[in-house]
């Protein structure tokens, strides 16, 4: 196992020199340590466009799909963000990479469904990236499971999971959920709101932990509530996690990424264990 950027993830190595890459930067500092990491950690060559126009001449001149872009908001021939632009009404993937940043900069940014965004404000800013780079593509590996009896409420959390790549199954009820972790052993999170009419979030987490321990799922739980109690008593009952709505997308997804990581590092110890014996 490897470990990368700050919050110590584990990565198996597998490597994806299939993955099409794009970096639209003009520092020469940054797409040179950019390129070289991406290439000794993933096999990845990335292409590198230093101009707006180099931008569209990779996606436009090519037939093969881009997996992901990493775009600065600026770059000469488009100084006030037209190459974000450009890549999100193309519904491409990508990763921002910025040093320009205030609170009207990351709204913007999120409400064009970006995968995520790294600040240019510290030497742990290239490792950041490849961490997020990680997550993205291996993000795909996990299952997870959305348990909401609101239609609204599933398609908001369904796209923000499938936005950073995630394989995501949806249930409108606590019974529906059940019968889905069933047929889906491989699902390792369940994301469930509290207040639902057959079953509500409580209940279906004791019906989950009698068949399957927090070392074979994570359950994050998440409700609307002012009640400050109903974290306690989830935690309590088996659940993983707990958060308010409305979500920060960060918070979530860092959670989400928490729970994930401590579910692959127990996998991890089991299977050295169980080697090992």
């Amino acid at each position: 196992m490897t470990y990368l950027g700050v919050s110590g993830m584990q990565y198996s190595g597998e490597k994806f020199p299939d993955a099409r890459i794009i970096v639209a930067e003009d520092s020469n500092v940054f797409t040179s340590m950019i390129r070289q990491r991406l290439k000794e950690i993933f096999d990845i060559d990335v292409e590198i466009c230093r101009t707006y126009e180099d931008l569209m001449a990779a996606n436009e001149l090519s037939d093969e799909d881009v997996t992901l872009a990493i775009s600065n908001i600026n770059l000469p021939g488009a100084e006030n963000g037209e190459a974000l632009e450009y890549l999100t009404d193309l519904s491409i993937p990508t990763i921002v990479f910025t040093s320009t940043f205030h609170e009207k900069t990351r709204e913007k940014l999120l409400a064009k469904d970006i995968v995520d965004y790294v600040l240019k404000d510290n030497i742990f800013a290239v490792e950041m990236l490849v961490e997020s780079v990680c997550r993205f593509l291996t993000n795909h590996d996990h299952h997870v499971l959305i348990v909401d009896d609101s239609p609204t409420a599933r398609a908001l959390l369904s796209s923000r999971l499938k936005r950073y790549n995630f394989r995501v199954s949806m249930a409108d009820s606590g019974a529906k959920a059940l019968e889905i972790l069933k047929a889906n052993s491989d699902i390792g999170l369940v994301v469930t709101d509290y207040n639902m009419p057959d079953i509500d979030g409580f209940e279906l987490t004791r019906r989950i932990r009698a068949v399957r321990g927090s070392h074979e799922l994570r359950i994050i739980g998440v409700s609307s509530s002012s009640d400050r109690l109903l974290s306690a008593r989830f935690l309590k009952i088996g659940g993983n996690d707990f958060m308010l709505r409305p979500f920060i997308d960060e918070e979530f997804y860092c959670r989400v990424n928490q729970n994930l990581d401590t579910l692959v590092q127990i996998r991890a110890g089991r299977k050295r264990a169980q080697v090992a014996a």
